[in-house]
């Protein structure tokens, strides 16, 4: 099944005085980019949640972020003086060196100190620790769960969409591959007229050099070659739809050959209609390649 790159999940969840809220999110990235906020007094916790998150996905910019708080009813917070006394420490001398460099700060409220990382602290058991790490651990696993099916869902409409899109692009190739028969008799009339001008108008040219470099003409016009890359693309693309793990980066390269061969179609169409459908086929093609860049 195909996952995309993108998707939210939160799980919530409560032991030994403490409440937590993890919440993961995804968007699209080139390899397995993972960020993490995690609180640093539970021991252990970024390796778990690492190895954990890179073993379910393959792709994307992930950021998981974990609050964690003492419940009021618990009256489980604690002030931590030596923090509190090390901060204000900071605070006067930073606003010290500010009034001798000219600069004015804003005041600080108490509210701003008691945010701050560490000033306040969860009283929790040395021997509660280790039980806490557990449940906190068993309900990221469940996070990630959901985050994994938020994203296979959305893999699931991306791999419908771009099916269709795969279907529209198949029948614009046949449309080119009928127009290349109404061009070849059109093109053969205009060609033998042009020649019959030059040789009309020219005493003593070689008529074989100028067929010869007429017929080089229609060489370089013939798009026949790129149809059956376009085509060749097509079952590429769907075989890797079908296909396990990931494939985004995959199906990113055959967008880009795509464009090229649709590229190549329009600048040797020499036909207003060949060219209408080459201009269509880009056009899908584009739509194509955003919808890929969110495939994992």
């Amino acid at each position: 099944m195909r996952q995309s790159m993108t998707g939210f999940a939160s799980q919530q969840g409560a032991h030994a005085g403490l409440g937590w809220t993890w919440e993961l999110r995804g968007v699209n990235g080139k390899g397995l980019d993972l960020r993490l906020r995690l609180p640093d007094w539970i021991e252990g916790l970024e390796a778990q949640v690492r190895a954990r998150a890179s073993k379910a996905l393959d792709r994307g910019n992930v950021q998981i972020a974990l609050k964690i708080a003492a419940r009021a009813e618990e009256g489980a917070l604690r002030l931590d003086e030596a923090q509190l006394a090390g901060v204000l420490d900071a605070m006067t001398r930073i606003e010290a060196e500010a009034m001798q460099a000219g600069l004015s700060l804003a005041p600080s409220t108490a509210a701003d100190i008691v945010g701050l990382r560490g000033v306040m602290t969860a009283e929790t058991p040395a021997e509660d620790e280790a039980d806490v790490a557990r449940a906190v651990l068993a309900d990221f696993d469940a996070a990630l769960a959901a985050f994994v099916a938020m994203r296979g869902a959305e893999g699931a409409q991306l791999a419908e969409i771009l099916t269709r899109q795969l279907t529209e692009i198949e029948t614009l190739v046949d449309a080119a591959a009928e127009a290349i028969v109404a061009r070849a008799d059109a093109q053969g009339e205009r060609l033998r007229a042009q020649l019959a001008r030059v040789m009309d108008a020219t005493d003593g040219m070689d008529a074989a050099r100028v067929a010869q470099e007429l017929a080089l003409i229609a060489v370089k016009s013939d798009i026949t070659e790129e149809i059956d890359r376009l085509r060749a693309h097509v079952e590429a693309a769907r075989g890797l739809l079908a296909a396990r793990g990931p494939v985004g980066r995959k199906l990113d390269f055959l967008m880009q050959e795509f464009n090229r061969e649709a590229n190549t179609l329009c600048s040797k169409s020499g036909d207003a209609g060949l060219t209408q459908i080459g201009l269509a086929l880009k056009t899908v093609i584009d739509q194509m390649r955003e919808q890929v860049q969110n495939v994992e």
